[in-house]
């Protein structure tokens, strides 16, 4: 049996994105998950879904199913950082589909970073820390 409170486990729940590369999509680690880098893929294709906002908002429903693979709201979130193309023309949007997801806060500390390129050309990415303390 696998003691959660002092092994690393790497984390690929039913129904999740496939990585596009060699990395997992979680880890937990104790009481803490850490989520990798999502993106606005649609898990039953495996591919980038159309729209800004339409792919903004998977991102962090596929965070979101990730997190509750492990028992954890979104709002258990200790820490975001968020990855954009295009700071001016995402940023309104990041904000905009965070605010819905999390029904108007409170809101985890986040770092929003703009980077010239992301993976498949993508335009967002979010990653995040979560507490989702381990039963027993």
């Amino acid at each position: 049996m696998t003691d959660l409170k002092t092994e690393v486990c790497y984390l690929a729940p039913e129904g999740a994105i496939k990585p596009t590369g060699t990395w997992s999509l979680a880890s937990r680690a104790g009481d803490y998950l850490f989520v990798a880098g999502m993106r606005g893929i649609d898990p039953a294709t495996n591919a980038l879904v159309e729209g800004d906002e339409n792919r903004i908002r998977q991102a962090f429903v596929n965070m979101a199913h990730i997190v509750a693979s492990e028992g954890a709201p979104l709002s258990s979130a200790v820490r975001l950082t968020a990855y954009v193309t295009n700071m001016d023309r995402y940023r309104p949007i990041v904000n905009k589909v965070q605010q819905e997801i999390w029904t108007g806060g409170p809101y985890p500390p986040r770092t929003i970073l703009e980077g010239s390129a992301l993976n498949q050309d993508d335009i967002f990415e979010v990653e995040g820390t979560f507490y989702a303390p381990v039963e027993g």
